[in-house]
């Protein structure tokens, strides 16, 4: 199980079935492809490989500063390779890249990687300008001795909406995380070292793990959530704040999560939050004593939800 950064590090033993895409969040739309890709691959005793990008194409081309990713290239990595993908190359998209022609894209798949058959989405396309769509990508594949699987994309149950990366920063930014889930199959997660903040929960009951996340992960809305906060092998309830903290009249977004039934040091530790469900969005109180109150009740509102979901 290897995580790649160029086409030239990989040395695969057998012939491979090969899959390409940005695959950020791993969603369920990709789930299905990346397990088709595996079982087929499993069944000839040829390597899976994937092949995704860093930074995603959109963003380059957007150029914008926006939070952006659902996940970090080495999650995306890990997820990838607990599917039972065997190999993850993860390409930087540079100007060489964007400029590369789909032909000869399909030359350093078969060159490298001994490709024999290409598992995409109905809608993919690969090389300068998406010059290389399934047409094209089966015309060369007749020629130089390689299949093409094209999946259709699947919709969320009930929803009747394709299931996407885009839909899923769409609800993430409205704060909707159980409508993420549903596309994800997995509750989204932030993680990151707990740093030192200003230490006004403590003083008011509900002491909290401020979170420093990677810069380009989407952070959902401002708001509170009751989230399952990992640490180690330990899992609990959490009610978490995003937001601006607007009773200290704060300017920073900040991530601040209140662990139900833990004691113990945290400064320093990686801490994983899943976003189960919004409580409410953020607001500003009248002294400390309202927000004191309000916050008993997002924590009951949290077990509440929560109860019987750590794992």
């Amino acid at each position: 199980m290897k995580h790649l950064r160029s086409f030239e590090d990989a040395h695969p033993e057998t012939g491979s079935l090969v899959t390409i895409g940005v695959f950020d969040g791993l969603h369920l739309g990709h789930q299905r492809l990346i397990k088709t890709l595996v079982e087929s691959a499993n069944a000839v005793k040829r390597q899976p490989i994937a092949v995704t990008f860093f930074p995603h194409p959109d963003k380059v081309l957007d150029a914008s500063s926006e939070r952006y990713y659902l996940t970090s290239p080495e999650q995306r990595a890990e997820l990838l390779i607990a599917q039972g993908v065997d190999t993850v190359i993860t390409l930087p998209f540079d100007e060489h890249i964007r400029q590369l022609s789909a032909a000869a894209f399909v030359d350093k798949l078969l060159h490298n990687l001994r490709m024999k058959e290409l598992h995409v989405g109905a809608d993919f396309a690969l090389g300068f300008q998406r010059e290389g769509d399934l047409r094209f990508l089966r015309a060369q594949g007749a020629k130089q001795g390689f299949t093409v699987q094209a999946m259709d994309l699947i919709s969320a149950q009930g929803r009747g909406s394709e299931i996407s990366s885009s839909r899923i920063r769409q609800f993430l930014r409205q704060g909707e995380v159980a409508k993420a889930r549903e596309m994800l199959g997995r509750s989204y997660s932030l993680s990151g070292a707990v740093v030192e903040g200003e230490k006004r929960g403590r003083a008011i009951g509900f002491p909290t793990a401020n979170l420093s996340v990677w810069d380009e992960q989407l952070i959902p809305a401002n708001g509170v959530y009751a989230t399952l906060a990992s640490l180690g092998d330990e899992t609990c309830m959490a009610a978490a704040n995003i937001g601006q903290r607007p009773t200290f009249a704060g300017d920073n977004i900040t991530i601040e999560a209140h662990l139900l039934d833990f004691s113990g040091h945290l400064y320093g530790e990686t801490v994983e939050l899943r976003f189960e469900e919004r409580l409410r969005p953020e607001r500003q109180f009248n002294g400390l004593a309202e927000l004191a109150a309000q916050l008993e009740q997002d924590v009951a509102a949290t077990r509440r939800l929560l109860t019987g979901l750590r794992s």
